[in-house]
Parts: C-alpha cells; sequence; structure tokens
C-alpha cells in the first residue's frame, strides 16, 4: 500500500485504495504502525506529502492550470499565488476552481490531463503566462494547437484563442517566449532560433542586424562565459549588433528591454 501511495503522490481517499485492490484493514494497519496518518475520515497521507496533492484530495479534486502544470512538466512563469483545482462540484474557498473537464487524467496522482491544464490555463492565466505552457507542450510533442483550438469554440473562447496566436514552438525556455511576444508587440521583425555562418544559433534575430540573446542559469559558469564572449566578438566581427538579457529583466523590466532595442535599431530601421 505504501508504494502505491508514493505513485498516488503521497495522499489519497481511502476509496480509491480500496479501489486499488487493498482492504480496510490494510489502511488501519499502516496508521496503527505509523507509515500513514490520517488527515480525517476518508483520506490518507504519506508524511512527505506535498501541499499542492495535499490540497488537491482535501479539496476533492485535481491540480489543474498554474498548478498542475510543473506536475505535467510545462513551463511556468510564475507559481500561483492561490491553488487552482478542477472540482466536479464544491471547492474550497480559498482555491481557483475550475468546473469543465475534457480530458481523463488517467493517473494515479491528483493532477488533471495535459489537456485540461492547458484549456484552464488558456481561459485563465493572463496571456503571457498561458502562452508559455502552450509552448512548452507543443515543444515536447504532447499537444498541438490544431488539438487545443478544437477545445475552444464560441465567442466566449475568443481571447483563448487569440493567446495561442502568440505560440510557435521555436522557444527552448520559458523566458524566450516572454521575449518573443515582446519584441514582436513592438512590432519588430523578429526571427527565432537563427543560425548564422561563424556564430552559430541566436535566440533572436532582430530586423535582420541586431541578435538577441537570453541568458539562463548556466550563462553564468565559467565555460559558457567563455563560449558567450567568443560569440559576441564573432558578432561584431560579422556585422551584428549584439543585447544580452537576462529572466529578470524580461519579465520584471521589459520596458527596459524594449527602450534599448529600439536604440540600437533606431536610424537602422525605415518604417
Amino acid at each position: 500500500m505504501i508504494r502505491f501511495l508514493r505513485q498516488a503522490g503521497c495522499v489519497a481517499r481511502t476509496a480509491t485504495i480500496l479501489k486499488a485492490g487493498f482492504t480496510d484493514r490494510d489502511i488501519r494497519k499502516s496508521v496503527a504502525a505509523g507509515e500513514v496518518r490520517r488527515l480525517r475520515h476518508g483520506v490518507v497521507a504519506l508524511p512527505r506529502a506535498s501541499p499542492d496533492f495535499l490540497a488537491a484530495v482535501l479539496g476533492n479534486g485535481l491540480l489543474t492550470c498554474a498548478s498542475g502544470a510543473p506536475h505535467r512538466g510545462l513551463w511556468l512563469l510564475h507559481r500561483p499565488d492561490r491553488v487552482h483545482l478542477l472540482c466536479r462540484h464544491g471547492g474550497p474557498p480559498d482555491t481557483v476552481v475550475h468546473r469543465e473537464s475534457l480530458i481523463g487524467h488517467g493517473t494515479a496522482e491528483p493532477v488533471a490531463s495535459t489537456t485540461d491544464i492547458l484549456i484552464h490555463g488558456l481561459r485563465c492565466l493572463p496571456p503571457v503566462e498561458a502562452a508559455v505552457m502552450v509552448e512548452s507542450a507543443a515543444r515536447q510533442g504532447v499537444t498541438t494547437l490544431p488539438y487545443l483550438r478544437q477545445w475552444l469554440p464560441g465567442n466566449r473562447n475568443g481571447a483563448a484563442r487569440n493567446v495561442l496566436d502568440l505560440v510557435d514552438g521555436t522557444a527552448d525556455s520559458a523566458i524566450e517566449v516572454v521575449a518573443r511576444i515582446l519584441f514582436r508587440a513592438e512590432g519588430i521583425h523578429t526571427q527565432t532560433q537563427v543560425e548564422l555562418p561563424g556564430i552559430g544559433i541566436v535566440d533572436f534575430l532582430l530586423e535582420g542586424f541586431l541578435i538577441g540573446e537570453i541568458d539562463g542559469g548556466s550563462h553564468l559558469e565559467a565555460r559558457q562565459v567563455k563560449k558567450d564572449r567568443w560569440r559576441n566578438n564573432a558578432s561584431t566581427l560579422n556585422g551584428f549588433a549584439v543585447l544580452r538579457y537576462g529572466y529578470a529583466e524580461v519579465v520584471y523590466n521589459p520596458q527596459k528591454v524594449v527602450a534599448e532595442v529600439w536604440q540600437v535599431l533606431k536610424g537602422r530601421v525605415i518604417r
């Protein structure tokens, strides 16, 4: 039973445990031995159960939207302030409750299906955050834009369908999605993952001559710093300008990023 609980996210309803083939006696024995604790009538958990999983089972729901994304390997720009749950009925007052379920979750863990998580995110989250989730799913090949679009019919889903237009599946990280959306919203001609002779693949090529690079944590490593320095020099020698930005600048100070990009582009782009 302990192994089953681990597979279920370390917390489960007793009805789920019984359905898996265990008995009331198995549950009572494990509780008496201190291996599991009874959270309330009908719910037991291992001591290391995560707060999110506990909230889902105690709330009689499944983690979805921004709360479910990490458990399905999807990118997430910001952790949510409140737990997002898929609940068929009711739902805890301190959570964000989603109702409609399209595809069964198919796992022992209390996590909604990837399709439900994405559809809920598209309807619930700010456009950029939803686009980040969808981009990661598209990159992994676990969904496609046409597939998601078919689940978003009618006028009420118009805003969600518009988010899909922000996704092209070329980003290697969440922050690259944010930067791409930022540049294109400014009307800047933006190419992604461009291979340049003598330089290699760059994150962005803006207006054909400005290279934009988005630096993650690995760019602080000595080997990567040396590589970045070489690429910057090669870019300049080949006639390109280069600007580099990190997560904090793109997410929390986009005005500065845009201003500096336009400062470089000014005088070179004819509108």
